[in-house]
């Protein structure tokens, strides 16, 4: 049984049984499909109790640690986020196809579809090219039919709706590496007066390197993390999210940490997940930058992965306006690309606060409030924060 499966048995336990829904949204043709004379009706199933949802995992190429039943499951276990996925396969059917999504239900910010909270990208999984305009069609119905505020969707790659209710909602820059090279020619791809320097810095300063899933090795990270979001202004995410991610992907999550004299001065939590391994979460101590730690933490998680035989290292996403980062990652010879989240919107709903981070005075005010807050008071409003903006 794996730590997913478990992970997923434990839920059923405490949260009671969910049956599996074969609930059809459209038996109709689309409008994008009806020069074609093409019939094809939209299922909802429950990911997480339809087995056919990881067997269209492992064959699908655009699956991701983001589509897995570990990171459903943790969303749920956290922050009760129930995920339906929608599928042109009928019951019975394996499935060709499948667009994945949480139900997100907050009165702060409102009713709304995410595909996926918390999640960098989350691709839709399609088989064929009219698959585009035939989910397309059917969330725009799904929109009404549920009242949702909207229906947001971070895919990888660019798409393109004629639906004119999708619109472009956020951007970010994308990094990932390509870890085909053997070490060294990875280690001579990255940039030399930092990077490289860098590495061989926090190795003449006596940085350690350690890693493991104790409760000790979590608090250790998790004091790192409170410290780096009070730098950045924002609140650390619950510390039950990080304990319910190592319960559910279990030997595939590592906690990496840089010592200096046994002191943790570096932290990162990276995932594997296919053929790639994915930074998802950093924090640092600022006194200690200097010496390297993050540095030491990237390369490492680069030479277990090459030991491991994966072929991507995902650095993840970076907001546009952090210049500084998307340099830091441009340096390890990762490959840049854009991100851009669409939303499914009905025309002149407003916005609200946590729309946008940063991208109004109200949320600027916040911010300013997160940066001189106590790191126990900043704890405790992630942990209600974070329930509301996935």
């Amino acid at each position: 049984m794996t730590e997913a499966t478990k992970c997923m048995h434990a839920l059923g336990e405490t949260m009671g049984e969910r049956p599996i829904v074969y609930d059809t949204v459209t038996e109709t043709p689309v409008d994008a499909l009806k020069a074609g004379h093409t019939h094809r009706s939209i299922y909802k199933i429950d990911p997480l109790k339809d087995p056919r949802w990881e067997k269209l995992l492992e064959w699908h190429p655009r699956a991701s640690v983001f589509h897995s039943t570990a990171w459903l499951s943790a969303l749920l276990r956290t922050y009760g986020y129930p995920s339906i996925a929608y599928t042109t396969s009928p019951p019975g059917k394996d499935l060709q196809n499948g667009v994945v999504f949480c139900q997100v239900e907050s009165w702060l910010t409102g009713r709304r579809l995410v595909s996926l909270p918390f999640s960098d990208h989350c691709e839709l999984l399609l088989r064929a090219p009219e698959d585009l305009q035939v989910f397309g069609e059917a969330l725009g119905l799904e929109l009404q039919k549920g009242k949702w505020r909207y229906i947001e969707i971070r895919p990888l790659q660019p798409v393109e709706f004629s639906n004119p209710k999708y619109h472009p909602s956020s951007r970010y820059s994308f990094h990932q590496l390509d870890l085909r090279p053997d070490l060294d020619t990875l280690f001579r791809n990255l940039h030399k007066s930092s990077t490289q320097r860098k590495i061989l810095r926090a190795q003449r300063e006596g940085l350690t390197y350690q890693e493991g899933t104790e409760e000790s090795t979590l608090d250790q990270f998790y004091r790192l993390l409170v410290i780096t979001r009070r730098r950045h202004r924002i609140p650390p995410q619950p510390r039950r999210w990080f304990r319910n991610l190592l319960d559910c992907f279990g030997k595939a999550l590592k906690i990496r940490l840089a010592l200096k004299d046994g002191r943790p001065v570096a932290g990162m939590i990276t995932l594997r997940y296919k053929d790639a391994l994915i930074y998802k979460y950093g924090g640092s101590d600022v006194r200690f930058n200097s010496l390297g730690g993050m540095h030491l933490l990237y390369w490492e998680s680069i030479r277990d992965a090459k030991n491991s035989g994966l072929r991507l290292f995902d650095l993840g996403r970076s907001d546009s306006h952090q210049a500084g980062l998307i340099e830091f990652k441009t340096r390890w010879g990762a490959s840049q690309s854009a991100l851009t989240y669409l939303r499914c919107t009905e025309p002149g709903r407003s916005g609200r606060i946590f729309d946008h981070a940063g991208g109004t005075w109200k949320m600027q005010k916040l911010q300013s409030a997160f940066a001189k807050a106590p790191a126990s008071v900043l704890s405790a409003l992630g942990n209600f924060l974070y329930k509301h903006v996935g």
